[in-house]
């Protein structure tokens, strides 16, 4: 039985598309960088911001100008694109059930833990959370091993339960921070996976819905 729960923030509890992508958008434009279709830019939620920069555009992004990229992105995602997003149906009642059973839950996101913060806020979620998590807007603590790490040790100190948490996401990176830390990996497929991906990287379980991951993490040993 889980007693402590991790979940990433982009394609888990919220759908946060819109607002990433035009954010992107709106940051390549700023190098004329015009990329009309959002969907080739859903590459971007997930990985690190600066990461993402540097991958799929490299010959246009790199170490030189990516700090100038990112500024431009936040200068659209702070005031418009952290609320072009949703929570996603069930979310709420899922976490409300989940602390009526005396879980303890974490927030666990590469998002920069500010814009983690006020989105939960916003959405009325913050409440159900005993830790936050995010990167830091310079950059450092970003990628997921680092964020699921941080994490349990402002849940447990020196000594974490491994054996009875888990860590929720939708990409890979969520998997892979799971396993790093040996905690369970469990993949949800309503957010942004490809196909196979959350397979590939080795969840230990799936949901295709929100109903699903509640009969997952509530499941008695």
């Amino acid at each position: 039985m889980y007693q402590t729960i991790l979940f990433d923030l982009d394609g888990t509890i919220t759908d946060s598309r819109e607002g990433i992508t035009k954010s992107v958008q709106y940051a390549l434009a700023t190098i004329g960088i015009y990329e009309e279709d959002l969907s080739k830019l859903e590459c971007f939620i997930g990985p690190p911001l600066r990461d993402s920069f540097c991958m799929f555009y490299k010959d246009d992004i790199n170490e030189s100008n990516v700090e100038e990229i990112v500024a431009k992105y936040r200068e659209h995602f702070e005031p418009k694109g952290i609320f072009q997003n949703k929570v996603y149906d069930g979310i709420p009642e899922l976490l409300k059930t989940l602390k009526e059973n005396k879980k303890k839950l974490a927030l666990a996101s590469s998002k920069p833990e500010v814009f983690v913060r006020r989105i939960l806020e916003h959405f009325s979620l913050v409440q159900y959370f005993d830790v936050i998590v995010g990167s830091l807007l310079d950059g450092t603590r970003e990628n997921k091993p680092e964020i699921v790490a941080e994490a349990l040790h402002q849940l447990f100190g020196e000594h974490p339960d491994f054996e009875h948490t888990a860590m929720v996401g939708d990409r890979k990176f969520d998997i892979e921070g799971a396993k790093n830390q040996h905690v369970t990996a469990i993949g949800v497929q309503y957010g942004f996976c490809s196909p196979g991906e959350l397979e590939e990287a080795g969840a230990d379980f799936i949901a295709e819905t929100v109903f699903d991951l509640e009969e997952i993490l509530l499941r008695k040993e």
